[in-house]
């Protein structure tokens, strides 16, 4: 009896481990916060029943870069190019947040690129089952010459 007790809880606990891996707690600044921080719970963009949608699906996504983007002035006269992989957040609403660069090229490029996706209109929210969930995204942004 102790022998199937122990296997029933060896499974529930494996059983387990993967939904626990698919949220991340993210420190948020809210400048009306008591505590001026908070965290919240974010899932991979991997992880959820519904992933979150740009307006115009993969093509709108690409088509809103290339036509926001612009070059920096200073790095295109210094013949600098890149890839910067951007990371964000999605939240609830659709709305975009905690952008940072997770790898960057040139400071210049950096900059451009979280211009870019700081521009970003609503997105349609990730859901997890028939709750929308904030997601965390990845994003590369390329700029060639």
């Amino acid at each position: 009896m102790k022998m199937y007790r122990f296997i029933l809880i060896a499974i529930t606990v494996m059983l387990a481990l993967p939904a626990v891996s698919q949220v991340r707690k993210v420190r948020m600044c809210d400048p009306n916060a008591r505590a001026r921080e908070a965290y919240i719970e974010v899932y991979e963009y991997d992880f959820v029943d519904e992933r979150p949608q740009f307006p115009g699906g993969e093509r709108g996504l690409v088509n809103f870069i290339n036509q926001t983007r612009e070059y920096p002035y200073d790095a295109y006269m210094a013949g600098v190019q890149g890839r910067v992989l951007c990371s964000f957040i999605i939240n609830t609403d659709g709305s975009v947040s905690d952008i940072s660069v997770v790898r960057g090229c040139n400071q210049l490029l950096n900059r451009e690129a979280v211009r870019v996706i700081s521009e970003m209109p609503k997105w349609k929210a990730g859901k997890m089952g028939n709750k929308t969930v904030p997601v965390m995204y990845l994003l590369p942004i390329v700029f060639r010459l």
